[in-house]
């Protein structure tokens, strides 16, 4: 005859073992959901105004009624977009990942997921991710029609890599 105290701590070690084992794999599906954005990528942005692979996808569209765009942009480790302005300002809201945004003559400052910026209007700045974090944000730009934005050069690898 088995003995009832070794067969009751066998059953309670192997209970333990396998809530361990459940409750691991649900913490990794549960961390690659919040990894993944709840957008698609969109359309990739165009190297004559990025530098490194970004993505871009609008998410409200101007039109008369609603004249403030509202767009989802992904940008790749290192990826950032040139130095630009807007007519109407821009707002950003950093939602995953690590992202840098400078105004032109200001230090670069870190973006980190639920941090948000106002850039002025017609003030010069660029955004896009860290050099080894991608970086999600919604870019909204008020006032299309006070120019929605002009672009200018590209950001160099000093200012890019520069905290001042």
């Amino acid at each position: 005859m088995k003995n009832p105290i070794n067969l009751f701590r066998l059953q309670l070690m192997a209970a333990l073992i396998f809530t361990s084992f459940l409750a691991n794999a649900q913490d990794k599906s549960v961390a690659s959901q919040s990894q993944q954005s709840i957008f698609p990528k969109g359309r990739k942005a165009p190297e004559s105004n990025f530098t490194g692979t970004a993505w871009v996808y609008p998410l409200i569209e101007a039109d008369s009624a609603f004249n403030i765009p509202v767009a989802n942009v992904t940008f790749e480790p290192g990826a950032r977009s040139h130095w630009h302005t807007h007519g109407g300002g821009q707002a950003l809201i950093a939602i995953d990942g690590i992202g840098y945004y400078q105004e032109k003559g200001k230090p670069v400052r870190i973006l980190r997921k639920g941090d948000s910026v106002k850039c002025p209007p017609n003030t010069p700045h660029w955004h896009g991710a860290s050099p080894q974090v991608g970086f999600t944000q919604i870019a909204v730009t008020p006032n299309a029609a006070a120019g929605r934005v002009t672009w200018l050069q590209p950001v160099t690898d000093e200012e890019y890599n520069s905290k001042q």
